[in-house]
């Protein structure tokens, strides 16, 4: 394409491309640039035998490549133009010009705008030129999705213009702001300071110098000092590095100032670029080190051009969307961040812990804040009957199945709760079973795992529940009789197979109240109880207990909806928010009704240390299977205060 003298030699442009950026790596993040000295740090980080563990940024390549530029005018577009060039010698005396013609009707003749961006190597000689009556031109790129620009180069045909600026959109063309502006005379032609008189000022006039008449380069950094020492994938390296399309505006013409022989006119000036070389990469935030093309992307075919830097990120560390700008959906536990390109951390996202239940999560600032910001992701639709933060517990009605791990889909099984010996809840209509066990909770005088059958020495099983039998020992459980004898308890035990006899005979005989008949500490020694055992200080510790006492169990009361215990507090290791004192106090047993029984076990006359929490909202005192209680001991005391004061503080 494109007739007219020989391409000077370019020294820059010409070089091998390793060498192109070994110039314009000392002002380049590190992380950007593939190879090179400056790309040690965290080029090594996301070598070939490890990709992309650490901070990685995909290969960087000319954007300008596969993509269509536009400019407002081009030579011989509408009818054959004829122009003429001058360059210039050693001494600046101009050489006899080189003249031609354009015409957009012949490919031979035709400058287009695409030709600044075919190859450099493989097609050095062809250019885009403006129509000769253009006093301003545009060059503008569009870029497909969000991009990482590191810097531009231009090689001008022409002599530079005089003045020109760089302007970007970080939206797509609806807003525009400088990079940068190139004038002869700054203040004259924008009223700006000279970078060369002040460092750091927004115009400069070292690339508006005439000379070269051919083959003058236009370079900008957009990571200059001081910026360059930033992370590239700080939020304020990426406002400066962030582009969806890049213009460079051509305000005003110069002609090759190089001395004619008299009386030669010099020819009308006009603009004509090379190459518009633009450097980037695929805008990843540090965690991806490949992309593919943007849906609905046709790149533009140009000779010599066979790669092309695509805009859709291949995300690793755990992130998702196009740039990799958030975490993926189950991986939401920590903020989102940007990996570090000054150490090379990749920042992954983390996994929520989800047990298996959920597909996605959310990230939620309270619950990050609350857990002291070590977690802060939250489970979104827990499934298979699960439900919190985690999907770590069974939904009301469900009860976990220990013979399954919790992660397990069919982990949770619906209660199965007996419609007439089950109790309500007290905040609520519904009866649930306990979600650990699967008991249900009863109502007076019912027992069982389903409430389905009265308590032994209660009978009349019905709405409201089992009446007590007005009898020594034991009645029939359907009419309420009296039994008496070996044979009326052998029958007994047929029918209420899970219960043994009520009590041993060899028991001691404690003073209980009339309203507990077969209360839940009567029957303590027929429980299956799991208890907690004293052994790593840690474990007793991370059950953040609110209480622990040394107290002696004195009598229990059966009150129908739940059981109360009377104790007496000789000892008060540890209170939290409910002033405790040494005497007498009630402690509440959660667990009463689900068998029967009570677990812990707490038997009448015996002296217990006991480790459980406090109901700040009604002062009540809890006992359940997570509480730590055991026949007390001098040494057990010891040791749990020692716990307490050295490993629980």
């Amino acid at each position: 394409m494109g007739r007219g003298t020989r391409r000077p030699p370019l020294p820059l442009l010409l070089l091998p491309v390793a060498a192109v950026l070994a110039v314009l790596v000392p002002v380049l993040p590190a992380v950007l640039v593939p190879g090179g000295a400056a790309a040690a740090g965290l080029g090594n980080a996301a070598g070939a035998g490890s990709p992309c563990e650490k901070a990685c940024n995909p290969r960087m390549g000319n954007l300008a490549h596969g993509r269509a530029l536009r400019t407002e005018t081009a030579c011989g577009r509408h009818a054959t133009e004829s122009f003429c060039a001058y360059t210039e010698d050693a001494a600046r005396r101009c050489k006899p010009p080189a003249c031609g013609r354009c015409s957009g009707a012949h490919a031979g003749l035709a400058h287009p705008a695409a030709a600044m961006a075919d190859s450099s190597f493989r097609r050095p000689r062809t250019w885009w030129q403006a129509a000769g009556d253009a006093p301003q031109e545009t060059i503008r790129l569009d870029l497909e999705a969000a991009f990482y620009f590191t810097h531009l180069i231009l090689v001008f045909k022409s002599p530079r213009p005089a003045a020109m600026v760089l302007e970007r959109s970080q939206d797509f063309g609806e807003t525009w702001k400088p990079y940068k502006y190139f004038a002869a005379n700054c203040s004259a032609a924008f009223g700006l300071e000279d970078d060369v008189a002040r460092k750091g000022a927004l115009c400069t006039s070292r690339y508006s110098s005439p000379f070269p008449c051919t083959g003058g380069e236009v370079i900008y950094r957009a990571l200059s000092p001081p910026l360059a020492a930033q992370d590239p994938y700080s939020a304020e390296a990426q406002a400066q590095l962030k582009v969806t399309n890049l213009r460079v505006r051509l305000l005003e013409r110069q002609s090759c100032p190089c001395l004619l022989p008299a009386p030669q006119a010099p020819p009308a000036p006009h603009y004509a670029v090379y190459d518009f070389i633009v450097k980037g990469s695929c805008f990843c935030n540090g965690h991806a080190d490949r992309c593919v093309p943007v849906s609905g992307f046709r790149p533009v075919k140009a000779a010599g051009v066979f790669q092309v830097v695509h805009g859709k990120c291949m995300c690793k560390h755990n992130t998702a969307g196009p740039h990799c700008q958030h975490c993926a959906p189950l991986y939401n536990d920590r903020p989102w961040q940007a990996a570090d390109g000054k150490t090379g951390a990749p920042r992954e996202c983390q996994s929520c812990k989800c047990n298996g239940h959920a597909d996605t999560c959310h990230f939620d600032m309270d619950a990050w804040l609350a857990s002291g910001n070590r977690s802060g992701g939250v489970c979104d639709n827990c499934q298979h009957n699960t439900e919190g933060q985690h999907c770590q517990r069974c939904k009301p009605g469900f009860y976990r199945d220990l013979r399954k791990p919790f992660s397990a889909p069919d982990a949770c099984k619906p209660c199965s709760c007996h419609p007439l010996g089950s109790a309500a809840l007290p905040l609520g209509p519904r009866t649930f079973c306990d979600p650990s066990t699967g008991d249900c909770p009863c109502k007076p005088g019912v027992a069982g795992p389903r409430c389905d059958r009265c308590l032994p020495g209660y009978w009349g099983f019905g709405a409201d529940g089992c009446r007590p039998c007005d009898c020594a020992r034991s009645c029939h459980p359907r009419t309420g009789d009296c039994r008496s004898g070996s044979s009326a308890d052998t029958s007994w035990h047929q029918e209420a197979l899970p219960f043994p006899p009520a009590f041993n005979e060899s028991e001691p005989a404690w003073g209980w109240e009339d309203e507990q008949g077969f209360s839940a500490l009567r029957h303590s020694g027929k429980c299956e109880c799991k208890e907690q055992v004293l052994g790593n200080p840690k474990v007793f510790c991370g059950m953040k207990y609110t209480y622990v006492i040394k107290t002696k169990i004195l009598s229990a009361h059966d009150k129908g909806s739940h059981a109360e215990v009377n104790v007496k507090i000789k000892k008060v290791l540890k209170s939290t928010k409910l002033k405790i004192l040494r005497g007498k106090r009630m402690l509440y047993p959660e667990s009463w009704t689900n068998r029967g029984c009570t677990c812990p076990i707490l038997n009448p006359g015996l002296e217990y240390l006991v480790a459980g929490h406090e109901d700040v909202r009604t002062g009540r005192l809890i006992v359940n299977m997570k509480s730590f209680v055991h026949q007390w001991k001098s040494a057990l005391g010891r040791k749990v205060l020692e716990i307490l004061k050295r490993d629980c503080n």
